[in-house]
């Protein structure tokens, strides 16, 4: 009887390996998910400098009774213009949304809002990034719901679209308004 030698046992042993990997990977909930450290705490100090004429969205408006958005984008964003209608629509429901500028050229951001319109409530700039870095913002766009008393409630990274809105972002205003 011919003896298995251990080099003829391993390439079947990794393959069964990877593929309970890649098996366990491919059946994770949302894979495209990131997660956010911030759900279910309040929302973090804003620091923003003004963008516009308005004055820049404060820490107060955060804490205010009602369900806010804050999104976080830029001029230079591709996804933020692709975002940008629903945002339009939400508006036009009278969903409160603050914009957050993230790493723009002022008269770039203005310029955008010229172009597609402004859906934000209130705005402020955050030309060095740093209160994106305290929201945990990988990238924009980003969005945020907030509840009435301050607290996140959802982060989504990236476009809202109106899948993304209807699957996330109403469930989760929902979930704010309880």
């Amino acid at each position: 009887m011919a003896r298995l030698s251990p080099l003829m046992i391993l390439p079947p042993a990794l393959f069964a390996g990877l593929a309970v990997l890649f098996y366990v990977g491919m059946n994770r909930e949302d894979p495209d998910a990131l997660p956010s450290a911030r759900a279910g705490q309040p929302a973090p100090e804003m620091k923003l400098t003004q963008l516009g004429p308005d004055p820049a969205v404060t820490d107060a408006a955060l804490r205010e009774p009602g369900i806010k958005l804050v999104n976080y984008w830029a001029s230079w964003c591709a996804p933020c213009r692709v975002e940008h209608p629903t945002l339009e629509r939400l508006a036009d429901e009278g969903v409160t949304i603050y914009g957050i500028n993230y790493k723009d050229d002022p008269a770039k951001a203005l310029a955008f809002l010229a172009e597609l319109g402004n859906p934000y409530t209130a705005m402020g700039a955050d030309p060095s990034g740093r209160t994106a870095l305290d929201w945990g913002v990988y990238g924009v766009p980003e969005t945020y719901v907030i509840a009435g008393d301050g607290t996140v409630i959802l982060r989504f990274a990236g476009p809202v679209t109106s899948r993304v809105l209807e699957e996330k972002i109403r469930p989760a205003m929902a979930e704010a308004a309880q």
